[in-house]
């Protein structure tokens, strides 16, 4: 990571502002600070001398700002997310998050990367060079997530290594392939001891692993996980060493599950994540500012709230210059109504107010080939759906609601009049696929999913973790096909079929994960989509973008959907779909 270097010329006028024998260049007057340091409210002008925060007290400066007693707090760190998964571009994004306060991620970027390779990396850090929000990276880990499963690249420790000289490189992101460290695979082990070795941090995501192997997991390296979904399993992780990323996304919501760790001393090592987080959820409810605000009306101390969503992440990212309304800190800073609601009414950015997001040209997209030209793959037919039905059982992916753990339930096989072999909306169990969709190889695999609530029609989506291959649910073959059409025609995306007719589609032309469209006009469209959903009988309290696009990551128990067919993740084992 680039060093900020400082000059002596530097020094001395930050000491003579600190000093006050020189106006400041900005004075927020009249200040309540949240000190993360004491954890208590001091009273006192802040004062301001380019980026940094030279000092705490009484002060004047070329711009005062009275407060009139509002709260200041540090900005806000998203300590793990997939900007990808907000489903519009990096700039739309910071747009968007920055007036509620955010002013630095820690982005992974394994989506892009499963889909487009180092064109996707490339992509994702010069779209975000020179944004206003700060976006460190940490380098994908699971390229494919593991050896079943089927993505447009791969990535082996070789191929990332020389990606940790770059300054906004912090580590290895999130290693999902928990059994592949336990069974000591050797590019696996290869990619945490370079991590070590050029002194980089490595992200974990392990659920529900525990005991001996848990042991072996975090012995290795892993410094954090952020797939906690109770506050035992956190408890056992945090006891071994590891850091908790609390997570209130879209998809998965653990906050109240693990509401226990904002208390002492277990705040002190946790920090609050959002993963993946639909635009919807970005503009109606905000980002971390609304996970502070939830854990708040959960019961957690204010103060230590703000604490787990500024210095907790900065530390343990170790951007040791945020995180704190200090001298020397940043000037990177949140202005509250108040300590209960956490209102954003303000935001500064390296010491200037954040009003909105700087114009960019655009980039070239003839020099991101792949992350432009994502789809390969073949027509889709109705035989091409058939699975082998001559077993007398069913295996079902059960999903479980607010979670995105699944269970295997095994019934009779389901023969019902107008309907494919083993479904059957009327007990909501339905037909899903996947296709591979990047080497054009033909590849499906089929199953089968209770959950989804659906009775009749189909939704596809090419966002589909890790690998992001077309999956497609539905009641019938005829619609399956014609939503998997959909996406492949538009080049990546989503599509919702009814009686057979596409009801309505959301291209994603940006890697088959990302629309060029603002938040404002890609979540319009995304809401007329859910709306289908829900008038076809969508399951309650169910996404059915974000639950479907979690239904093919193999990394995550117990069973899952893939190219190749079923997959119990403990075992990493292909399953049948009939026995």
């Amino acid at each position: 990571m680039k060093k900020n270097n400082v000059t002596t010329a530097e020094l001395r006028s930050r000491i003579d502002v600190a000093a006050g024998n020189v106006k400041a260049d900005i004075v927020l007057k009249n200040a309540r600070i949240v000190n993360v340091f004491t954890e208590k409210i001091e009273e006192a002008d802040i004062a301001i001398l380019g980026d940094r925060i030279v000092g705490i007290g009484r002060y004047h400066g070329g711009i005062e700002t009275d407060l009139e007693g509002k709260y200041v707090c540090p900005g806000f760190l998203d300590g793990h997310i997939h900007l990808e998964s907000s489903m519009i571009s990096p700039r739309e994004f910071e747009c968007t998050v920055l007036p509620h306060g955010t002013t630095a991620v820690i982005t992974d970027p394994h989506e892009i990367t499963n889909v487009a390779g180092e064109d996707g990396l490339h992509y994702i850090l010069d779209e975000t060079e020179g944004l206003t929000l700060n976006v460190y990276v940490m380098m994908p880990s699971c390229v494919p997530c593991t050896a079943i499963d089927e993505s447009g690249a791969i990535f082996e420790a070789k191929d990332i290594l020389p990606w940790y000289e770059h300054g906004r490189v912090l580590g290895l992101a999130e290693m999902m392939n928990s059994v592949g460290v336990v069974g000591k695979e050797k590019d696996i082990l290869q990619k945490i001891a370079d991590a070590k070795n050029c002194e980089k941090l490595i992200d974990g995501h392990a659920p529900l692993l525990s005991e001996k192997d848990l042991n072996a997991y975090a012995g290795s390296g892993v410094l954090s996980d952020h797939e906690c979904s109770n506050a035992e399993e956190a408890f056992e992780k945090l006891s071994l060493g590891q850091w908790i990323m609390i997570r209130e996304g879209t998809a998965a919501r653990n906050l109240e599950a693990l509401i226990s760790l904002c208390e002492a001393p277990y705040y002190q090592r946790c920090m609050f994540v959002t993963d993946d987080r639909h635009p919807g959820d970005l503009i109606e409810k905000g980002h971390i500012d609304y996970i502070i605000r939830k854990a708040i009306r959960l019961g957690a101390d204010p103060i230590r709230a703000i604490k787990m969503a500024t210095w907790n992440p900065a530390q343990y990212f170790r951007l040791h210059d945020r995180g704190a309304v200090a001298p020397g800190y940043l000037a990177d800073l949140v202005i509250l109504e108040s300590l209960e609601d956490v209102r954003v009414c303000g935001v500064y950015k390296n010491g200037k107010p954040a009003l909105e997001a700087e114009e960019a040209p655009p980039l070239q997209q003839e020099n991101y080939p792949r992350v432009w030209d994502s789809f390969h793959m073949p027509e889709v037919t109705e035989q091409s759906l058939t699975v082998d039905t001559s077993g007398s059982l069913e295996r079902v992916i059960e999903l479980i609601p607010g979670e995105l753990l699944t269970r295997e339930l095994l019934v009779p096989k389901i023969e019902k009049s107008g309907f494919p072999v083993g479904v059957d909306p009327d007990q909501d169990i339905l037909k899903a696929v996947v296709f591979e969709r990047h080497k054009n190889t033909g590849h499906r695999g089929v199953g089968f999913i209770k959950g989804y609530g659906i009775k009749k029609g189909a939704v596809a989506s090419s966002v589909a973790h890790d690998s992001h291959n077309l999956i497609v649910i539905g009641a019938g073959d005829r619609d399956i096909t014609l939503a998997a059409n959909c996406v492949r025609k538009n080049g990546g995306g989503l599509a919702v079929v009814i009686d057979g007719k596409v009801a309505g589609e959301l291209p994603l032309p940006i890697a088959g994960l990302m629309s060029e469209l603002s938040a404002e006009e890609t979540e319009e469209r995304l809401e007329t989509l859910k709306e289908l959903c829900r008038d076809i009988g969508l399951a309650e309290g169910i996404d059915p973008f974000m639950t479907l696009g979690f239904v093919s990551l193999p990394v995550i128990p117990q069973l899952r959907l893939t190219t190749r067919g079923i997959v119990d993740v403990g075992k990493q084992e292909m399953l049948e779909a009939f026995f």
